[in-house]
């Protein structure tokens, strides 16, 4: 980075030297922002990599459970549909409807039904909004920790410049620069985690609309296979 001219001379300061000459406290800012970036990273590549894998296996699982002629056969064959989050329904209200079958030889309780079927769903939801809590903090918390990072780094800019006794950009440049680092990693970390989060929001609410259409198809199906 090179700092305006100043008395001839051009101050030419790298990140890493900003970083190596920074105080104890700006270096633990960094640290700590630089591990809320990749922790929410990590968790931005896990939660895409699940939900491009479950919008596939939803797709493939309403196909077959959409042709099957009834519950019995979709229970055989649903183990290479694991990856969907519909599974999750299914097996609740498969269970359910075997209980009652076995206990009274038929569906007599469809409340207890829909409410399986309930249970079932908040589980999945549960899953799949494992982890959003990580993101959420991470794009409200780290623009705050580098501000912090920016004010100490503009205390001490002052100071250095009282210490020189003269209106001296070489005296507060380089705690300038701190404060614009901290700033900058602060935002880094927050505006993916934020975007990411909203993008993920979006997909779960899209995938509980799908459990909940799904729960209709369920019953559906389970009125038709009792009635042959």
């Amino acid at each position: 980075m090179i700092l305006p001219h100043v008395g001839g001379l051009f101050l030419q300061l790298s990140l890493w030297q900003l970083v190596e000459s920074s105080g104890p406290l700006p270096r633990a800012v960094m640290v700590i922002l630089l591990i809320f970036s990749l922790v929410s990273w990590a968790v931005i590549l896990a939660k895409w990599a699940v939900f491009r894998r479950a919008q596939s296996a939803n797709r493939a699982f309403l196909r077959a459970f959409r042709k099957a002629p009834g519950l019995d056969a979709i229970a055989v064959a649903v183990e290479q549909f694991r990856k969907s989050p519909l599974i999750g329904v299914f097996d609740f209200g498969y269970s359910e409807v075997a209980r009652q079958m076995k206990s009274r030889g038929s569906v007599t309780n469809p409340l207890a039904l829909e409410r399986t079927l309930q249970l079932g769903m908040s589980e999945e939801l549960t899953r799949l909004e494992r982890n959003m809590s990580i993101l959420a903090t991470t794009a409200t918390v780290s623009p705050f920790i580098g501000l912090f990072g920016t004010v100490w780094g503009i205390i001490d800019a002052f100071q250095q410049l009282g210490t020189a006794g003269a209106a001296s950009l070489r005296a507060v440049a380089p705690g300038i620069s701190e404060a614009l680092i901290t700033t900058a990693l602060g935002l880094a970390a927050a505006i993916p985690a934020a975007i990411f989060y909203n993008i993920f929001g979006s997909a779960i609410k899209e995938f509980g609309a799908r459990m909940e259409d799904f729960q209709l198809e369920f019953l559906n199906l389970t009125e038709r296979s009792l009635e042959r």
